[in-house]
């Protein structure tokens, strides 16, 4: 796949940015302010602001480094930059965007890096698209930046992890921004100043190269977990490796695959891992309590589950319904219930072969995509993947939990189909269940069978995995 587009950090990316305690302090009064609006009287100095907003942060960056959740403004001001206070976060909705446009605009010296409009214009001459992806807590500060540097005209998709809701390292917002753009992970590249969120989100995701540009701000944090393709500490240093890549793609015409089929999109339960203990954990709760099913128990079951997986509910709330759904109505138990369910979930197992099968397909060329119907972050499937070697083969990855519906609505399929730029004749669609298969089949897909309901109809019917490789479509001519 030839390389597309170029996505950018923000902050230390774009921009330089810096601050000092004396710097708050000077000018923490903003924040005094817009709470004042909100009829909030702060009960300290302007330093004693200044140092809470600065540890809250802190505090905040150390939280969502494990988790990779942006929460919402409100909740991070209540819990985290203010929590001294007890504030219900609900006191400060109205003014909690605000609030983090202030934190970000004012209570940090930002600069745009000088080079940047000169660089942006040559990636723009080279035919190439410009994106940005910021962990950022503020829906405004990003596309505000960008217009007061005169760059805003380039970026497009510009991704926000406090409108997607996660943050960088998580590699499912480097797959929402390529699917934004139209294009497969690895026709882009990305570039950061942070090894621990860029570099290492980037290549899980599959970007084709992952750049390093040096930042001389320093949070305390360990800053590791991957390497960086390219080191570089001007922006102008990029513009050889980009030209470099394209003279690449010229060279070996990367988009020519010779074999009938150029993409593999695989459904992922019970196609890449099963649960070989389903409702274990579930069972073992339900058995120690005194339980009041409902009478529609099992098609109430369904109905949640279609919610959930659309996205229109979250997962805990889903859990708590399913378990509310037996009569249990105690807050506690209902918790012990949602734990239960989650272990469920979360006990995979990779089927035989997988691994060494998906890295095969990835050496032969083949862009690779997921399918799935999903409750859960898809971050979550990609941590098991990573875990047995084939996190990092995926081009392309559409959840029914982002788009809002599920196989086998033609969408699902049509969107892998344009994100790769391939005709549906051109691409597979491994999974098991008719209705899915079926699915596929009418946007114009091949279809390969596998782990398969009786009924299946599919072009190709395997009964292990690793015979995927032996297939005639997906042999060279």
């Amino acid at each position: 796949m030839n390389l597309k587009a170029i996505f950018f950090d923000m902050g230390g990316t774009i921009e330089t940015f810096r601050y000092t305690r004396e710097f708050r302090i000077e000018r923490v009064t903003v924040i005094r302010e817009c709470l004042l609006g909100a009829g909030i009287v702060l009960p300290m100095t302007d330093a004693a602001l200044a140092d809470a907003i600065t540890e809250g942060a802190a505090a905040y960056n150390r939280w969502n480094m494990q988790t990779n959740i942006e929460l919402p403004a409100a909740q991070i001001w209540a819990h985290y930059y203010l929590k001294e206070l007890s504030l219900d976060p609900q006191q400060l909705e109205a003014v909690s965007e605000e609030l983090s446009f202030l934190y970000e605009t004012q209570l940090f010296i930002r600069e745009m890096r000088p080079e940047i409009p000169a660089v942006l214009s040559r990636i723009k001459a080279l035919g190439l698209k410009i994106g940005c992806i910021s962990n950022t807590q503020s829906t405004t500060q990003v596309p505000h930046t960008l217009a007061n540097y005169g760059i805003e005209e380039y970026f497009e998709p510009v991704v926000l992890s406090s409108a997607y809701g996660r943050r960088k390292p998580d590699p499912s917002i480097f797959f929402y921004a390529a699917r934004l753009a139209n294009l497969p992970t690895r026709a882009c590249i990305y570039i950061g100043d942070k090894i621990n969120r860029d570099v290492l989100g980037s290549k899980r995701a599959g970007y084709r190269l992952s750049v390093k540009i040096v930042h001389a701000y320093d949070n305390g944090e360990l800053d590791e977990g991957a390497v960086p393709d390219a080191v570089i500490h001007d922006m102008t240093e990029l513009l050889p490796i980009i030209e470099k890549e394209l003279e690449k793609d010229k060279l070996f015409s990367t988009d020519h695959k010779t074999a009938a089929i150029k993409a593999l999109f695989f459904d992922a339960g019970d196609i890449l891992y099963y649960r070989p203990r389903k409702n274990e954990h579930l069972n073992q709760f339900l058995s120690t309590k005194k339980l009041c099913p409902a009478a529609n128990l099992e098609e109430e079951k369904a109905r949640l589950k279609n919610l959930a997986f659309m996205g229109q509910i979250k997962r805990h709330d889903y859990y708590a319904q399913i378990i509310h759904l037996y009569g249990i109505e105690d807050p506690a138990e209902i918790e012990e219930g949602i734990l239960a369910i989650s272990e469920d979930d979360e006990c995979v197992e990779i089927y035989e072969n997988v691994p060494e099968t998906m890295q095969e397909l990835k050496q032969r060329g083949f862009l690779l995509g997921i399918i799935t119907d999903t409750a859960m972050p898809f971050s979550k499937k990609l941590k098991w993947f990573d875990e047995h070697g084939f996190g990092n083969v995926w081009d392309v990855m559409i959840s029914s939990r982002e788009i809002g519906m599920r196989k086998p609505e033609p969408t699902m399929y049509e969107l892998a189909l344009q994100q790769t730029g391939l005709n549906p004749c051109e691409a597979v669609f491994i999974g098991h269940k008719t209705s899915e298969l079926e699915g596929a089949k009418r946007v114009g897909m091949k279809t390969i069978a596998f782990n398969y309901d009786a009924d299946a109809p599919a072009d190709y019917y395997i009964d292990h995995f690793k015979d995927l490789l032996t297939l005639s479509c997906l042999q060279d001519r």
